[in-house]
């Protein structure tokens, strides 16, 4: 991963931790759906493998990605397909499993291993593979509680996302619980749906964000006030 990736993938890890799943999309729409994304402000934009043609989608959308967004596939199963995305310049690496080595091979080909997990076995040894993300998923399936649990053991620094299930109803029961991050599938993109249907759904998902973010940093501020 070049600098420029490298800065753009931290400031959205930073400021807009959120990843626009498009399963199921196809190379002949892919541009225009691209577009309605980073639009609205998504700077972290994946294609999953198992869509049609994904390596000709990401391919397309590589060759002008603005260098503040962060492009990249998911369901990635095969290490091989770290090779691929290195050479189109598409760092993020998504998976929705644990993968020891898929995970050395993103490492070793300097992408960005966001690892799917979902027990304590799973996610400590993504981390110690070399994870630089875990996806919790199914995460709606497994509860806040679980996440609870799940993050006590892990180190406090790792970012952990929350896939599966997620949608603008729930976000702010995830952010309040400590998640770091979204995936967004099916509340962002569906097969089917136009660009303007995902543009106005990113957008909303973006706005939920921003205002549950804002609540909480208030939150804190009191909180230090009361106890100055």
């Amino acid at each position: 991963m070049n600098e420029t990736r490298r800065a753009a993938l931290d400031a959205a890890l930073e400021h807009l931790p959120l990843v626009a799943i498009l399963r199921g999309v196809r190379p002949q729409e892919i541009d225009d759906i691209f577009d309605a994304l980073v639009n609205v402000g998504f700077k972290m934009i994946e294609i999953p493998l198992n869509s049609p043609s994904a390596f000709e989608s990401i391919e397309r959308i590589a060759k002008r990605c603005p260098e503040d967004v962060v492009i990249g596939a998911g369901t990635v199963l095969d290490p091989g397909a770290c090779h691929q995305l290195a050479a189109l310049d598409a760092p993020i690496v998504i998976t929705p499993n644990t993968d020891e080595a898929v995970i050395s091979e993103a490492v070793a080909q300097g992408l960005a291993p966001m690892i799917g997990c979902m027990t304590p076995s799973e996610a400590l040894a993504a981390v110690a593979a070399g994870a630089t993300t875990l996806k919790l998923f199914p995460a709606a399936r497994l509860g806040i509680g679980y996440f609870k649990d799940l993050k006590a053991v892990l180190p406090p620094e790792l970012p952990i996302f929350a896939v599966g299930g997620i949608d603008k109803s729930n976000m702010s029961e995830w952010m309040n619980a400590g998640i770091d991050g979204f995936g967004f599938g099916g509340s962002v993109y569906r097969p089917g749906w136009s660009a303007a249907q995902v543009e106005q759904h990113g957008r909303e998902l973006i706005a939920e964000w921003r205002r549950v973010r804002e609540a909480l940093i208030q939150a804190e501020y009191f909180e230090r006030e009361a106890d100055a």
